[in-house]
């Protein structure tokens, strides 16, 4: 009787033990960092139109746990019909991408919605974010 006993606690201490680790792991900075592809960017298309063009509304999410500045997008060709907001997307001639939100924090699952004109939605692939997990 007492071999199953033994066997249990060692069963107990070695679940906690993982336990433990896990939680370690998770809380740890390293664990926390952010990719690119935890932004989701969605667009729709508003059923508006600017002159013939219709009119797209993009929605960049932060997915992340924690908070994300230096969003940026890739759009190759992306050209608009209509003034976007340079604050809400503009072109970073240096870097060749798209800085979303004029670079500033987005909290976890906040978004940034901007809206462009075109005769076609363009593709739009998240790439890059700098993470603020501390």
């Amino acid at each position: 009787m007492a071999l199953p006993i033994k066997l249990l606690l060692v069963s107990a201490f070695l679940s906690l033990l993982l336990l433990i680790q896990g939680a370690a792991a998770r809380s740890s900075p390293a664990a926390g960092k952010c990719a690119a592809a935890s932004v989701e960017v969605e667009q729709a298309n508003t059923g508006e139109k600017a002159g013939y063009d219709p009119v797209f509304e993009v929605t960049v999410r932060n997915r992340c746990a924690c908070a994300a500045r230096g969003v940026r997008l890739r759009s190759e060709g992306f050209a608009s019909s209509v003034a976007v907001d340079p604050r809400l997307f503009r072109l970073d001639r240096d870097a060749g991408d798209y800085l979303v939100g004029d670079g500033r924090r987005i909290e976890p699952s906040a978004a940034v919605t901007f809206r462009y004109a075109w005769d076609r939605a363009f593709r739009m692939a998240p790439a890059a974010l700098l993470d603020d997990c501390s």
